[in-house]
């Protein structure tokens, strides 16, 4: 009888999760200063709360719930309850501040940020991953809608900050309150359809990936991934009538003829009076400073043509009023801030897919496209947005807690950078690595790193950053090995003592980044050696730190 060998656990990564390295950690850590820095500048402050949440408090807002526990990765405790991964940022800061209100720990209005991985129990595909990371800005206790406009602005100015030009992004503004009106008008209104009003929300946000055929039948009966009946997954539909449709897809598709003067002539002078008296008043640069968008309402580019288009709606219930009205509001806002031509614009197709939404929304769209490493055109799309949820901290407090809030996608937009070149692209610099030519003396070595480890990079700034330094812990039989090893982790030196440097009190340190650029440079072995001799310098051993400085400075 012959003894089985043991089977080999298989290395393998779950599918819609990503290893980084040590580049992409570096190019996420430059991008989250950068937007750090700016929501700072907006007076924002940071909060941090646990991954995991009570299932209850996080709620049931995810817009796809085709997993047998909505979206969310849950178990249960030992006490018998069900605790989460959070989804998002936004449902624990609802808690977090819920637990303080009325404390000296929390003042209202409170403005914060956070960054940090969230989790999506979701169907896994290209770009779409189950952990990702998010930063975030609130601000809960205001119901003004400067708030949102500063969302709006502040989104703006995180894009720019990060290098992306005026031009090549957008950040695009509509309101629930105005597609929640629309859907009343066509019969949606009240809890009994809740279900279905959330259905044409999720399908009207589709109009960026689909064709508007395929949003008619997500507002029908539902529609195949496959293109025909019995192909791929089916997503249930709305059950509008052909009519309601119409309806909706008219109010998507408003731009044509709000491009008429007619128009603005024959909307409703009851509207007007009450929304839109001191548009008129802006002169055609004034109005031009917030564009309109593509499939929605373009009207020119002008807002009084956006908001006359609204009117023509003849929807005059509440919701669709105070909708429109707040738009107004935030549209008057960041034109007055100086946020004009393609920064921020009304489009009336941009719903975000959470369901706990209930007023403004906001979505940033990199306009531009590249080319993938295949050279097919790539183009990124929605890389954050957020948007008003009035009724996320009541769910705690039983009253109401005005919040507004923007997200941005840094695993997505982190992408988006890297590939138009703005994140540092070059391999993260390594250690100066010690080697060991004898190994009896590991403890002379040792001591050079830990001298190395508490000297500044910058000899004039005692305080600061210290040098990164490392032993050589391989096999040190052969140095070649070591210094292969060095330029592996991308050394910017190694330092080399054997019994006759030591014996003189000296080091000898070798520039790994000089020598290879000299060697590219070189055209025959004699020259060559020649100019690997000033990448290669005999010091006294006193002069470690110094020498290493210098190297040091003369790379960055």
């Amino acid at each position: 009888m012959t003894d089985k060998k043991p089977n080999k656990l298989k290395a393998r990564l779950p599918r819609g999760l990503a290893d980084r390295g040590p580049a992409e950690i570096a190019a996420t850590r430059e991008m989250v200063e950068t937007i750090r820095q700016t929501f700072e500048r907006y007076g924002f402050e940071p909060v941090e709360t646990p991954a995991i949440e009570y299932t209850d408090a996080l709620g049931k807002f995810l817009p796809d719930q085709d997993r047998p526990n909505e979206g969310v990765f849950s178990f249960q405790d030992d006490d018998e309850q069900w605790l989460s991964l959070r989804y998002d940022l936004t449902a624990p800061l609802a808690r977090y501040v819920a637990e303080r209100i009325g404390t000296e720990h929390i003042v209202l209005p409170y403005r914060s940020y956070r960054a940090g991985y969230v989790f999506r129990n979701e169907k896994p595909g290209p770009g779409r991953f189950r952990q990702f990371m998010q930063f975030d800005a609130d601000t809960v206790g205001s119901a003004s809608m400067a708030a949102d406009a500063e969302m709006c602005m502040l989104a703006a100015d995180t894009m720019e900050a990060l290098g992306i030009p005026r031009g090549s992004y957008v950040v695009k503004v509509n309101n629930r309150k105005v597609l929640d009106g629309v859907m009343e008008a066509i019969g949606l209104g009240g809890e009994e359809n809740a279900g279905r009003r959330l259905t044409v929300l999720r399908a009207i946000d589709k109009a960026d990936k689909f064709p508007i055929q395929e949003i008619r039948k997500l507002l029908g009966e539902g529609r195949w991934d496959g293109g025909e009946v019995g192909k791929g997954d089916f997503t249930k539909g709305a059950f509008l009538t052909s009519g309601e449709i119409d309806t909706i897809l008219a109010f998507l598709q408003t731009g044509v003829a709000a491009q008429t003067k007619a128009i603005r002539d024959t909307a409703r002078a009851s509207l007007r009076s009450s929304l839109f008296s001191d548009i008129d008043d802006l002169d055609d640069d004034d109005l031009s400073d917030l564009e309109v968008g593509p499939l929605q309402l373009r009207a020119g580019n002008r807002p009084r043509d956006t908001f006359a288009a609204l009117a023509n709606q003849e929807i005059d219930n509440k919701a669709f009023v105070e909708g429109v009205e707040e738009l107004k509001a935030i549209s008057d806002l960041v034109r007055r801030s100086g946020f004009g031509t393609k920064r921020i614009k009304i489009d009336t197709s941009v719903v975000r897919g959470l369901e706990y939404y209930t007023g403004p929304v906001f979505e940033v769209e990199l306009t531009f496209e590249i080319n993938d490493e295949k050279g097919r055109p790539v183009r990124f799309g929605s890389v954050g947005g957020g948007g008003r949820y009035d009724g996320l901290v009541s769910r705690f407090r039983g009253e109401t807690v005005p919040a507004t809030g923007f997200s941005i996608g840094v695993s997505r937009l982190q992408a988006a950078l890297s590939l138009i070149g703005k994140l540092g692209d070059n391999k993260v610099q390594g250690p100066v690595v010690v080697t060991v030519f004898d190994k009896d003396r590991i403890a002379d070595y040792q001591a050079m790193v830990t001298q190395l480890r508490n000297a500044p990079i910058n000899a004039e700034k005692p305080e600061g950053p210290k040098i990164r330094a490392e032993l050589y812990l391989g096999n040190p039989k052969n140095l070649g090995n070591q210094l292969k090893y060095a330029d592996k982790r991308n050394a910017p030196c190694v330092i080399i003592q054997g019994g006759n440097e030591k014996a003189k009190g000296e080091v000898t340190i070798k520039d790994l980044t000089l020598g290879a650029a000299l060697a590219a440079q070189e055209k025959g072995r004699d020259e060559y050696l020649q100019k690997q001799t000033q990448a290669q310098r005999t010091v006294p051993q006193a002069d470690l730190v110094k020498e290493v400085q210098t190297i040091l400075a003369r790379r960055s």
